[in-house]
């Protein structure tokens, strides 16, 4: 189970709990990812549980009656969950807090119940309920509906599974029998209650004499051995599920009664297995219960060649009632196996795989009987024949042929050209999917390869390669696992194999990744330089006055320019401007599958309206199957990398273009410069954060995660590996960029915002002092049109430059006092220190709490000689000293 669904399962769990405050989903998550180990429910561990329950429970009587009502279902993990509930109540504050909750239920439940003992709650006339509350309401209204009623009879839960079964295979309709196969009873070798068929009197039988009675009887035996009423003994109606039960004569000799009520049993399974037959031959039922029925039918017939002969002896006068119960009991047993399978499928209604597990589960139950285990295991080959066939064709040629929803895996309609377009689009995950009631037991532990094995060949399949299995043989089911593993595992390789090289080799997944890695981890140094050099002026508009066909053509331009020129699919590169600024996009992207989804994604796209900066990023182009690894999540992720550390290159830009239109400040005089130097200082710190930054991420973050992935991926043996890799270099490369970290990210953006607020004050501040005498010094140094400057026009240029100078220090130091740059200068310097020492504070707190060690080399890099670390501490003792309570303060006297 992956660290997200933990957490999504422990804040369902809290949710429906009703828990709220305290401290949160976090600790509980933290201590079942320490405390989590593989646990197999044995025997005596399950036996000791419900035991343990049991005692617990105030009416153990009902507990383990419904507990043996659900094994005779076969139900699965039942006592992997009777275990759990022996655990919960040992501890003690669980089941404190569960008693207080289902209090709390009990009056709301109780305050529901005294304002009407018929009626539903309903909100009440003066709320509003909306669409989604009402059909929530009918859902649960139709949940409790379906559990309350009684069993569904025969034909109304036929056509339930024929309209389930045609509305998935819609082009396919299965095979309906005939209508009269249905509507006449007497085709069925059960009994016909309520028909007289008999027209002979009934001579009382208690003025039969005792030899009399045995021959009156062994005959009535006879017929109702194979399902036919006799004069003396009949059927009583049946009750649901429950088995046949038999009226006797009262006046029969009770002698002869005792060994009659001995027989019976066997005409109470042969019952049984006959609806049982006649019912699991339809089509509806799926073809492993139709294999079973056929297989059981071949049975019966065994045992009415049997009763056949009976009958013969019994014409013959050799047939008494003793013989007929010596030559019963064999079949007795039979009989009774049967029906308990029978009645077992039934009550659990079975299908599929979860037929075959209980024929497993029962088979293994009787292996101190070789006879009763054998005939297992002869109903257990016949029906696993159908399912296996389906098992063949999914491990050797990647194709699910399930026309009744029997097989262990499920087949989804999804487009996989959704994968570029939906973020959360789970095309590999949910395509084919395993369904955990139709996994045989016995294939359990081989369900993951199974599943992979069939998805793995499929891919190949849609792209037109044949993939058959060079090392396919026909699955057959025995009680030695190894024989079918084996096969599995053989499949499995090859699949894993051909699907990996396919990729790999001939669609060139390493090379499409290197591509990426070079635009969105701004690999191609020159590129990017002549990219931002040529874009820099169209992306600082807002993003609505940006023309995409000018980026566009721009980026082909720095394409063809660069180093990028090599690259065979720079081509797939595009540009793509964002609806959202990066932490917006961010938490968009966290709050997928949890509560606050809809409320972040039904938000405003941006109440500012971003720079082209702020929204640009790169988007590329990926076919089939390269998308199962390079997905829009894949994609997302690259993009949050790539736009997070492009601002960082924009600012670092801008923080250079200061300096360089700061050199004029040599001009000025020594009263300004003094003044000046802060400024100077202020950008040099925030040109230093910037640089580390980007070095730390690029050279300590994405490079090193780069190459034990492209080690990774060498040794991947399947697909499954290599998304796995794929995904955990991202989610590395994005927690260590502090963008899976919001607090972070946003004292992160507010540096980057005064380092671009402090930028541009300065290149205001620097046009600002740019006098109007910069055509007539053009006009001084190029010469006319007459020809070049004269020797009296260059000693007048010296001159005016000389004034100009003056005049520009003399505006600088009226500037300097009437703005008060000085100031500014040092409200910038003070936020930037803040959010910088806040930033180091919080990186220092996860390094040590969270064991996020790799982000200590951000302080490092920053405070390389303690500048930071003496602001820390005194900030540190500042808060200690607000935390300790006031005491008395001690009096020094003046010196």
């Amino acid at each position: 189970m992956s660290e997200f669904r933990i957490h999504h399962d422990v804040n369902e769990l809290l949710s429906l709990l009703h828990v709220h405050g305290g401290e949160g989903a976090e600790v509980y998550i933290d201590l079942l990812q320490k405390n989590r180990t593989p646990y197999v429910t044995t025997t005596v561990s399950a036996h000791s549980a419900k035991v343990k329950i049991a005692e617990f429970s105030r009416t153990p009587e009902d507990f383990l009656k419904k507990y043996d009502e659900l094994k005779s279902k076969n139900t699965r993990h039942l006592d992997s969950l009777v275990y759990l509930l022996s655990k919960l109540t040992e501890d003690k504050e669980t089941l404190q807090y569960l008693q207080q909750n289902a209090k709390e239920r009990a009056e709301l439940a109780a305050n529901a119940a005294t304002s009407g003992s018929t009626n539903f709650s309903i909100p009440s006339s003066t709320s509003k309920i909306s669409l989604q509350e009402l059909e929530e309401l009918r859902k649960q209204l139709g949940s409790v509906t379906a559990n309350s009623s009684v069993q569904q009879p025969v034909e109304l839960t036929r056509k339930i599974l024929r309209d389930k079964q045609n509305k998935k295979n819609s082009g396919q309709p299965i095979p309906v029998f005939p209508s009269w196969v249905y509507e006449r009873p007497a085709l069925i070798g059960d009994f016909l209650i309520g028909t007289s068929l008999s027209t002979d009197t009934t001579v009382p039988i208690g003025t039969l004499p005792l030899a009399s009675q045995e021959s009156v009887i062994v005959e009535d035996l006879l017929y109702v051995l194979i399902g036919v009423d006799g004069r003396y003994i009949t059927a009583q109606p049946l009750v649901g599920r429950q088995n046949r039960a038999f009226s006797v004569d009262p006046n029969l000799d009770l002698s002869i009664k005792e060994l009659v009520t001995r027989i019976l049993p066997v005409a109470a399974s042969y019952s049984a297995v006959t609806r049982f037959i006649e019912e699991k031959s339809s089509f509806e039922y799926g073809q492993v219960n139709h294999a079973l029925a056929a297989a059981m039918r071949t049975l019966i017939k065994e045992y009415m060649i049997l009763i056949t002969q009976l009958e013969h002896l019994q014409r013959q006068g050799l047939l008494s009632l003793q013989k007929l119960w010596f030559y019963i009991q064999p079949t007795m047993r039979t009989l009774e196996i049967l029906a308990s399978l029978a009645t077992s499928v039934d009550k659990g209604e079975c299908m599929g795989g979860s037929t075959l597990s209980l024929l497993h589960d029962k088979t293994f139950n009787y292996t101190g009987d070789s006879q009763a285990q054998e005939l297992c295991l002869y109903l257990t080959k016949a029906a696993s024949v159908p399912y296996f066939e389906i098992l063949e064709k999914w491990i050797y040629r990647g194709i699910i042929n399930d026309p009744y929803s029997e097989f262990m895996v499920e087949e989804h309609e999804l487009q996989k050209e959704k994968i570029q377009e939906d973020y959360n689009d789970k095309y590999w995950d949910q395509r084919y999917t395993v369904v955990q009631q139709q996994i045989p037991s016995f294939l359990q532990k081989m369900a993951d390869k199974i599943l992979s094995t069939g998805k793995y060949l499929n891919v190949v399949r849609e792209c037109g390669r044949d993939v058959t299995c060079p090392v396919a043989k026909e699955v057959i089911y025995t009680l030695k696992e190894r024989a079918y593993v084996e096969q599995i595992e053989k499949a499995y390789n090859y699949a894993s194999k051909v699907l990996l090289d396919f990729l790999m080799e001939e669609k060139e997944l390493v090379a499409h990744l290197r591509s990426i890695k070079h635009y969105f981890l701004m690999d191609q140094g020159d590129f990017f330089v002549h990219f931002m050099d040529l874009t820099e002026e169209e992306l600082k508009k807002p993003v609505d006055d940006i023309i995409t066909t000018r980026l566009e053509a721009l980026l082909e331009l720095a394409l063809r320019m660069s180093t990028a020129n090599t690259d065979p699919f720079k081509d797939d590169l595009k540009i793509d401007l964002m609806p959202h600024d990066l932490i917006t996009q961010l938490l968009r992207v966290l709050a997928i599958e949890t509560k606050q989804e809809k409320a972040i994604i039904s938000a405003d796209p941006t109440e500012l309206t971003l720079s082209g900066l702020e929204a640009f990023s790169f988007d590329y182009i990926v076919k089939w199957p390269l998308s199962l690894i390079i997905n829009r999540k894949a994609l997302t992720r690259y993009q949050m990398l790539f736009r997070h550390m492009f601002y960082c290159k924009h600012v670092e830009r801008q923080l250079c273009n200061v300096w360089i239109s700061s050199k004029t400040a040599k001009q000025f005089s020594l009263h300004s410069a003094k003044w000046f130097a802060g400024a100077f200082t202020l950008r040099q710190r925030m040109l230093n954060f910037v640089q580390n930054i980007q070095y730390y991420m690029m050279f300590e973050v994405m490079e090193p995660t780069w190459h034990i992935l492209e080690k990774n991926l060498k040794l991947a043996s399947n697909i499954d590996d290599v998304l796995s890799h794929h995904t955990s270099f991202l989610d590395n490369c994005l927690k260590d960029c502090m963008l899976t970290n919001p607090e972070l990210l946003k004292i992160f953006s507010k540096l980057m915002s005064v380092c671009v607020m402090f930028t541009n004050c300065m290149q205001r501040f620097t046009q600002s002092m740019k006098l109007d005498s910069e055509m007539d010094r053009l006009t001084l140094e190029h010469g006319t049109m007459l020809g070049p400057p004269t020797e009296e026009e260059r000693a007048q240029e010296i001159a005016k430059k000389k004034l100009t100078n003056k005049l520009l220090a003399e505006h600088a130091d009226s500037l300097h006092l009437t703005s008060g740059f000085e100031a500014t200068i040092n409200k910038f310097d003070s936020n930037f220190s803040t959010h910088l020492l806040d930033l180091l504070d919080k990186l220092s707190v996860y390094s040590t709490n969270d064991c996020e060690h790799s982000m200590l080399n951000i302080i490092y890099r920053l405070d390389f000689n303690g500048f930071y670390t003496e602001r820390l501490e005194h900030m540190s003792a500042e808060r200690s000293q607000k935390a300790a309570p006031l005491l008395p303060r001690l009096t020094v006297p003046a010196q």
